[in-house]
């Protein structure tokens, strides 16, 4: 039995590593008051709040691009040549986790350095979450994009915002809110065929259709492209947030990319199909193994997820090239990130990402720029917590006591910090979805009930609502496929418990400093 083969091997194995979550530094992100009626051109922005982000002594302020995909997992990046220049000449992080794996929850995240519980934007749609949940609770006025242009930047956002931001509603009538922060804002709601959206141009919709030269992927790079060359002309900052559907289902390609790959599957790593589940969760349990018409879904959509990131991948060489182009090169940090992961076939789910597992919660982070270390690897543990405080740090602002997260800025740069953190924290809210929401998995694609994790780097442990619990030995078991939860110490469980009973309710400093 495989519970006792565990058991045998949990005698022979060192037990995981302590707890060692330890004081962080002090770090966050904006808290601005803002007017009412913020237009993205620098309305709404008149005064800050106590804890707003102050400028550090004035040198030369860098640029920022942010290229931030939907749903990338990290198989993906050996197909991305541009990708992985960048880690040649910058740092790659590879304990880089998400809070929440869902697009919305994590996206909000990313704007804000706070926790899902902190936003309140808990899934795609309201009353627990969306763009409307997120506007209402006031995080707006916290993006890093505030802070930022507050501070002279140039801020630029384009392709996607939040799930529930739409450009026209059902019966045609255009919504061209925008955000403040934001100089430049070219965004569409639905973009997720990249074809046929409508796209709000500074306030303008504009209807795409379907063309070649209409894919969204190429559209947004031309136009990412011309606020790069007006933004070095203006001899101000920038910041600009490329924001992506790809490879988001249906992953659609550009032409050019429509028929390359024809013979990549799926990698078949040690939990793909997974042959016994036996000691999975209840809610995992049940799903049977797949089947050779599955498998064969399974591959085919992660070819087509290969062909859609390919137009993601040229967008960062022509941004490269324009920024070069403009003499920009050693002032601009690039930043290449994902929103959540995605599983294909591991442990006997077929499409999906909402799980705790290192498929959906273990993303890509790659980060090149001035001062930044070629080809480095960095294992100390970040989370999408730390992009908001980050930019703000590169900026030369002092990001606000508000953050969850802290400033990667000090690895970036080899510099000592004090107690960095050496646990992840990940929370999911059930299923609630709509059922027009694209993020709702098919059959089989993996839908747990609420959940709450801790990620160190010897274990996982997951604590879900209706009882249920995983524990996984990763020093033993990388590929998750043993739940040790029944042989782990009783010392060590109470230690994880009270570990995510402190994440849960925290705030802030006390996120920092648990």
């Amino acid at each position: 039995m495989r519970g006792g083969e565990r058991l045998r091997r949990w005698g022979t194995a060192p037990l995981p590593v302590a707890l060692l979550v330890g004081a962080l530094l002090l770090a966050g992100c904006v808290q601005a008051a803002l007017g009412e009626g913020g237009t993205g051109k620098g309305a709404g922005t008149a005064r800050a709040a106590k804890t707003a982000a102050a400028p550090k002594a004035q040198k030369k302020r860098p640029n920022i691009v942010y290229v931030l995909t939907d749903d990338l997992s990290w198989d993906l990046v050996d197909y991305m040549p541009h990708v992985k220049a960048l880690q040649q000449r910058g740092m790659t992080f590879s304990n880089y986790f998400v809070a929440d794996t869902l697009c919305c929850p994590s996206r909000s995240t990313i704007l804000t350095g706070k926790y899902p519980h902190n936003t309140g934007v808990r899934s795609n749609d309201p009353p627990t979450g969306g763009f409307d949940i997120f506007n209402a609770r006031g995080n707006e006025k916290d993006t890093f994009a505030v802070a930022l242009q507050k501070a002279g930047y140039r801020t630029g956002l384009m392709g996607k915002y939040l799930n529930g931001y739409e450009t026209a509603d059902e019966q045609g009538s255009s919504r061209a809110y925008i955000p403040p922060g934001w100089t430049e804002w070219q965004v569409t709601g639905l973009g997720y065929a990249n074809y046929n959206y409508y796209l709000n141009s500074n306030g303008t919709l504009t209807h795409y259709g379907r063309s070649p030269k209409d894919h969204l992927n190429t559209v947004l790079t031309a136009k990412g492209v011309d606020f790069v060359n007006r933004s070095a002309d203006s001899k101000q900052p920038f910041m600009l947030e490329m924001s992506t559907f790809s490879p988001h289902a249906p992953a659609t390609p550009a032409p050019e990319d429509a028929h390359k790959y024809g013979n990549v599957r799926a990698p078949r790593t040690p939990g793909f199909n997974e042959p016994d589940i036996s000691d999975k969760p209840g809610w995992l349990r049940k799903y049977p193994r797949m089947r050779p018409r599955q498998v064969r879904a399974v591959d085919q959509a992660f070819r087509e997820r290969v062909r859609a990131v390919q137009s993601v991948d040229r967008m960062i060489g022509a941004l490269e090239a324009a920024i070069a182009a403009k003499g920009q090169g050693s002032d601009t940090y690039f930043v290449f990130n994902s929103d959540n992961g995605y599983h294909l076939g591991q442990h006997r789910l077929v499409e999906g990402k909402l799980t705790a597992y290192d498929t959906d919660i273990r993303v890509p982070l790659v980060v090149a720029g001035p001062g930044v270390p070629a080809g480095k690897t960095e294992t100390r543990f970040a989370q999408n917590t730390d992009i908001c405080p980050t930019f703000q740090e590169l900026a030369g602002l002092r990001p606000a006591e508000s953050a969850d997260g802290r400033s990667l800025e000090p690895l970036l740069h080899g510099r000592p910090v004090p107690s960095w953190r050496t646990a992840a924290f990940i929370e999911h809210l059930g299923p609630n979805y709509s059922h027009d929401d694209p993020d709702l998995p098919k059959r089989y694609g993996g839908n747990p009930p609420t959940y709450y994790a801790v990620r160190t780097a010897n274990e996982l442990y997951v604590e879900y609502d209706n009882g249920d619990r995983e524990y996984y030995d990763l020093a033993q078991d990388p590929w998750e496929l043993g739940n040790m939860w029944v042989q782990a110490p009783e010392a060590r469980k109470a230690e994880l418990k009270s570990l995510v009973a402190s994440y849960r309710k925290c705030a802030g400093g006390n996120c920092r400093s648990l």
